[in-house]
């Protein structure tokens, strides 16, 4: 199945050389914008798959963009948030607001193409170690920024167990191989932590276990 993307981005180069990586990658990129509104039209136009999101764009960024990309859609694209930073307070937000994940611009072509396919299939980007370094600088920080607190109060013992090992990066593979379940039971254990809690995908999982403190950014679990 092709996977239908949204570039958007300020530079027109960045663009340009997106577009040329993805469609040699067999990526159709189904349309450009150069701000946050042109993103939002792009999207409700031609409902893609994925949206690569630049943080900083004038008259709209990519976080109020990526805010009304998802709020209320029934079916909306995965977002992949592109910065020139590694620690970006409004890639912290971003991921907070629902983005699956984020990508530096100086990506290889090789990465990118991974990334998109990846985030399609609906697994989240989002190394444990990075995460790990935003919620130390920003959810205790800044107040404005921590908005995925939650009550784990409704998970079992065993989808609380789940959700700390969640946070240090674990696939549903290595999940069931430590928990001695099988992969379709770890599934379920996901599906029913992102539902209990509210969550669109693993991305605000993980934020969630830090910024409750299930997980600490200095804990050897973390």
């Amino acid at each position: 199945m092709t996977v239908r993307v949204v570039v958007a981005d300020d530079q027109a180069l960045v663009r340009t050389g997106f577009r040329m990586i993805l469609t040699a990658g067999g990526i159709d990129v189904v349309a450009e914008a150069a701000n946050g509104g042109e993103a939002v039209d792009a999207v409700r136009r031609t409902r893609p798959d994925v949206v690569l999101m630049d943080v900083r764009m004038p008259e709209l960024d990519g976080l109020e963009a990526t805010r009304r990309i998802l709020t209320g859609a029934v079916a909306p694209p995965r977002i992949i948030i592109l910065t020139t930073f590694d620690l970006d307070q409004y890639v912290y937000a971003a991921l907070t607001a629902g983005a699956s994940g984020f990508l530096l611009k100086d990506v290889t072509p090789e990465h990118l193409v991974a990334a998109v396919r990846l985030v399609r299939d609906g697994d989240a980007l989002l190394a444990p170690a990075i995460t790990r370094r935003l919620v130390r600088r920003f959810a205790r920080s800044d107040p404005a920024t921590a908005t995925l607190h939650r009550d784990l109060a409704t998970l079992t013992p065993r989808e609380t167990e789940v959700l700390r090992l969640l946070a240090r990066g674990l696939s549903n593979a290595e999940l069931a191989t430590a928990l001695h379940l099988s992969e379709a039971t770890v599934k379920t254990h996901v599906a029913r932590i992102l539902g209990k809690l509210g969550l669109r995908d693993r991305v605000q999982a993980v934020v969630v276990a830090y910024e409750t403190g299930l997980v600490s950014p200095g804990s050897p679990e973390g």
